[in-house]
């Protein structure tokens, strides 16, 4: 389990801390920064009746990296509109054909709307496309002397500049 202040992995049990409103699962060292909540004692165990207890199931922890899928293409409104083009779909058929409004499809082939996730998907469906440009999709043009720049060298730019 991860500290959810500073990224490190938590050793022996977790403290549960709340810093401006927010509930935060931390290490022994981040606990100081807020004020420590208490948890219930029997934690992972629901009790049905008096004399029962049924086990809860433990879920895997989420991270919000795990949801991202990667950036949309910039590019995506002219995809949508040569891939319906070349189907020889009008925006109706399309907005038919993922069961969404011919308004929502017009917005989004004009560049004004960027589609959520799940109507993304359809679109992907429906016309054979990818409006993803996931991280597998690049590939690093940089040779031995080229060099790209990351987050850590930024930060550590700036640190050394200070």
């Amino acid at each position: 389990m991860q500290c959810e202040l500073c990224g490190a992995l938590i050793q022996g049990p977790p403290k549960t801390i709340q810093i401006e409103g927010a509930e935060l699962c931390v290490c022994v060292r981040c606990a100081k920064h807020g004020t420590e909540v208490q948890q219930p004692r029997r934690r992972g165990v629901q009790q049905k009746a008096p004399g029962f207890a049924v086990p809860q199931a433990r879920r895997k922890p989420r991270d919000v990296f795990d949801l991202m899928e990667g950036e949309i293409v910039e590019d995506y409104a002219d995809r949508i509109r040569i891939a319906r083009e070349e189907k020889e779909w009008s925006t109706l058929d399309l907005a038919q054909a993922i069961k969404e409004r011919e308004v929502l499809i017009k917005k989004i082939e004009k560049g004004d709307l960027i589609p959520e996730d799940d109507v993304r998907r359809k679109l992907e469906r429906a016309l054979n496309i990818r409006l993803i440009d996931s991280a597998e999709d690049t590939t690093s043009t940089g040779g031995p002397g080229r060099v790209t720049m990351t987050v850590g060298d930024v930060i550590s730019f700036k640190k050394s500049r200070k």
